[in-house]
């Protein structure tokens, strides 16, 4: 009876650790009291394997040295029910040191599974997520409506950085800005939600957050808008310095780990940048991120089946924080109205105008004289899987540096033949809507010689203004195009393109469908009839307008410029063949 009653103990005991871990088992201490009252005195084999097996646990969760009572409880229970006698019964030894054998070589197995098991939650488990759940006194099982603040950051172009490294290098570069915006999240408190690829997800609040445990709603909503705001600036501060292998980021940092996955990616990048092929690198490798966000009530909870079970959020503010990144700035972030109006409230939007004001004119930039609607710079964004509907969003400025470091690179890729014309091209497209940086691309471009045709990309834009002016000079070409190069930047000629593409792809209506009263057949169907023609006639001349647009005007703009490289180009190509 006692050896059976011994194996059910040992079972139970067994059990309760594989399902619940050992806080779990050490805080139901009856599980081990009952296997002692059911075990009979001289059965010590499987009481000794129980008692090392248990041992062993509190050994890989460092509890041997815990002051919580009910652990050192535990392992009182646990250090009697090692205790055993010897038999004199010379049968008996030789049986109960065969047992004991098998029960070394069971927990040898046993002290491997539970080390694997430990490691593999230490690895995949966020360390950020057990530690709040513990402070929250065990797992939230019921969903919850909770105000969050969500961002998302994605690399721009990486598939095309991804060529110049092979899969180890991209995989050791990758971790390593990760471990970056990592440290930034720890540094401001958020959460690092996931991580897909080339993108990451991180918010700000939520049920498990301690740091709004005991906030009001509305200093709670005022803290995740900030956190969430300067978490952005910050988080593409750091990108800028990790393109050019500066660590000056991390200061305070006590986190052995983040530093080497930093300094194991900075080593790539710096070898990189130093070796034979560094002008070519130096060209086409630029890290660059855009990143969204936005504030909203969001559904907070595990979503899952059992045994994949993952925390998370869902919930309309999450998708329309993920449009905010797929619009946003390269170099700069976009938010929701939702967000601005709150940063506007607490004097966050003018507090960063005046500081970032500061640093462009210190370093004398293009930035210098940036206003502040153009630091914040309004736009609607327009949801073509949701008909076409818009909703507001300010798109952020965050390096003051950023025109000067895209004119640098600029300088660089015109000496690179037909894929430095073509990523040139991709930088213009990129950045149409920013001024600053268009303005100091066109500068680097004139500075090296290089002849946009001006008059050409407006008559593309606006054929019968253009025949206008021409005819204003009388057919002279250089005329026009004196006139029009000394009238427009090619900020502004991007300007009346995108006026032009607003128009052409607001739905404009014909009007008013006539309300007919019906008199008798014939007449009722002549003036549906008529209005149905007209209709579809509207509607074909706006297709063909659209067409027009998107497969001639846009891309002979942008041909044009591509032009006028490759004639450089092809010109310093002669030059350095004589």
């Amino acid at each position: 009876m006692g050896e059976m009653s011994t194996e059910k103990g040992y079972l139970k005991v067994k059990k309760a650790a594989e399902n619940e871990g050992p806080r779990g088992l050490l805080g139901r201490t009856e599980n081990i009291l009952s296997h002692i009252n059911e075990s009979e005195p001289n059965n010590t084999t499987k009481n000794e394997y129980v008692a090392n097996y248990l041992n062993e646990l509190c050994n890989n969760e460092n509890l041997v040295d815990s002051e919580e009572e009910d652990i050192k409880r535990a392992l009182n229970v646990i250090s009697r029910l090692g205790e055993g006698h010897d038999s004199t019964d010379g049968s008996q030894k030789n049986k109960s040191y065969r047992s004991r054998k098998d029960a070394e070589k069971a927990l040898e197995n046993a002290s491997l599974e539970i080390s694997i098991r430990k490691e593999i939650e230490e690895y995949y488990l966020p360390k950020q997520l057990v530690n709040a759940i513990v402070e929250n006194g065990g797992i939230p099982k019921e969903s919850e409506q909770c105000l969050v603040g969500i961002g998302f950051i994605d690399i721009a172009d990486y598939s095309f950085l991804s060529k110049f490294l092979t899969p180890m290098e991209n995989q050791i570069v990758l971790n390593g800005l990760y471990a970056s915006f990592s440290w930034v999240l720890q540094q401001h408190g958020g959460y690092l939600n996931k991580i897909e690829g080339d993108s990451l997800m991180f918010h700000y609040g939520g049920n498990i957050d301690p740091k709004i445990k005991d906030m009001a709603q509305g200093e709670s909503e005022k803290y995740i808008a900030q956190e969430l705001f300067y978490t952005c600036i910050h988080m593409q501060r750091v990108a800028f310095l990790f393109n050019d292998a500066n660590d000056s980021f991390l200061y305070g940092s006590d986190n052995p780990n983040i530093k080497k996955q930093v300094d194991a990616a900075f080593e790539i990048i710096s070898n990189m940048r130093n070796s034979e092929l560094s002008q070519k690198i130096n060209a086409f490798f630029q890290i660059r991120i855009r990143i969204g966000a936005n504030i909203g009530e969001v559904t907070i909870g595990n979503f899952g089946p059992e045994g994949g079970k993952q925390w998370d959020i869902i919930g309309v503010p999450v998708i329309n924080a993920k449009r905010m990144e797929a619009t946003a700035p390269i170099g700069g972030f976009r938010i929701s109205e939702e967000l601005y109006n709150i940063l506007e409230e607490t004097g966050l939007t003018e507090a960063y105008f005046h500081r970032f004001k500061r640093e462009a004119e210190a370093m004398f930039g293009s930035f210098s004289t940036i206003t502040r609607g153009e630091l914040f710079k309004f736009g609607k964004v327009t949801l073509k899987d949701k008909k076409n509907a818009e909703f507001n969003t300010y798109s952020i400025q965050v390096n003051p540096a950023l025109p000067e470091a895209l004119m640098n690179q600029v300088e660089l890729l015109v000496n690179r033949e037909e894929l430095g014309s073509q990523r040139i091209i991709q930088l213009l497209q990129y950045y149409r809507g920013n001024k600053f940086v268009i303005n100091a691309i066109e500068a680097s471009l004139i500075s090296k010689g290089i002849v946009i045709r001006k008059a050409d990309i407006f008559s593309y834009i606006f054929p019968i203004k253009y025949k206008e002016i021409t005819g204003e000079y009388k057919g002279s070409i250089k005329k026009v195009e004196a006139f029009i190069s000394g009238k427009y930047h090619v900020f502004e000629l991007f300007e009346m393109m995108g006026y032009l593409q607003d128009v052409i792809k607001k739905d404009l209506d014909l009007g008013a469908k006539p309300e007919l009263i019906f008199e008798n057949y014939d007449d009722y169907i002549r003036e549906i009839d008529e209005w149905m023609k007209k209709e579809n006639e509207h509607k074909e001349r706006r297709v063909y307008q659209r067409n027009y647009f998107y497969s001639y005007i846009y891309p002979m703009v942008y041909k044009s410029i591509n032009a006028s490289i490759k004639e450089y180009q092809h010109q310093a190509s002669e030059l350095s063949e004589v």
